[in-house]
């Protein structure tokens, strides 16, 4: 399995509601229309959440980039599936897809990237963050620092980073964890070339879901804000926070074929 990740801004002049509002009733149908032509496994939308949250995950790192407006998520059983964009159908419903982008997505500032999961706490538990659950979709796409290599800080995130998390997930109240590695694909240049994209891809991201009340109420458990401590101190060692961007948003399903 093999996912693309499409970190979104709206295109200046809109709302956030209004961009996502768009995203969620024209661009999700249209996405979900040309599904089969183009062999998508899943698909799912991250509405990114006005929340206080947003401000404090930022603040305890000392500042990061702005939140994004919203992830587009979409999976393929294997890369071989990808020879769908190369049909003449492929092609039309790939061209299709972009003149609608151009409609609300500040392309330009939105940057792409495929990527493979590394599941770290409840890995083949099913969980949505959907619009009436009380739980949140916590995403955090991240930049590793000048001093290291893409393959450095991957290699820590994985090895040292992933088990430290396992350790404390009960401390966070942690429903679920997985980290989502960045890798190169051909087709990457094939979509970001039309989309003008001048945003380098992330190493990666770390996705998690917690319930919302409890990411309010942590400053107050001890066990939660210990936990919070290791992680930051951890996440400083193989992450450049400031070029590093962490949000909490709701999902909505379009796809899912598994």
């Amino acid at each position: 399995m093999i996912r693309l990740e499409f970190a979104l801004r709206r295109k200046p002049g809109m709302s956030r509601a209004e961009f996502q509002e768009y995203w969620r009733d024209r661009h999700g149908p249209l996405v979900a229309r040309h599904s089969t032509t183009l062999a998508i496994h899943r698909y799912i939308q991250l509405h990114t959440l006005d929340d206080p949250i947003n401000d404090a995950l930022a603040e305890a790192r000392g500042g990061m980039e702005p939140e994004y407006d919203g992830v587009a998520e979409l999976w393929w059983t294997s890369p071989d599936a990808f020879a769908a964009f190369s049909s003449e159908a492929g092609k039309a419903a790939a061209m299709e897809l972009l003149e609608d982008e151009q409609q609300f997505i500040d392309l330009p500032n939105s940057p792409l990237w495929f990527a493979y999961e590394y599941p770290q706490v409840n890995p083949s538990e099913y969980m949505v963050a959907t619009q009436h659950s009380p739980l949140v979709k916590l995403f955090f796409c991240l930049r590793q620092p000048s001093s290291q290599s893409l393959e450095e800080a991957q290699l820590y995130w994985r090895t040292n980073h992933g088990p430290l998390i396992r350790g404390v997930s009960t401390g966070f109240r942690m429903q679920r964890y997985l980290q989502v590695h960045y890798c190169e694909h051909a087709l990457e240049a094939g979509l970001t070339g039309p989309r003008g994209t001048r945003v380098e891809p992330y190493a990666g991201h770390a996705e998690a879901w917690f319930n919302r009340a409890d990411l309010m109420t942590m400053a107050n458990v001890p066990e939660a804000t210990r936990a919070m401590e290791l992680a930051i101190e951890d996440e400083a060692k193989f992450i450049d926070f400031k070029r590093s961007a962490m949000w909490i948003g709701k999902e909505h399903v379009f796809i899912d074929r598994r």
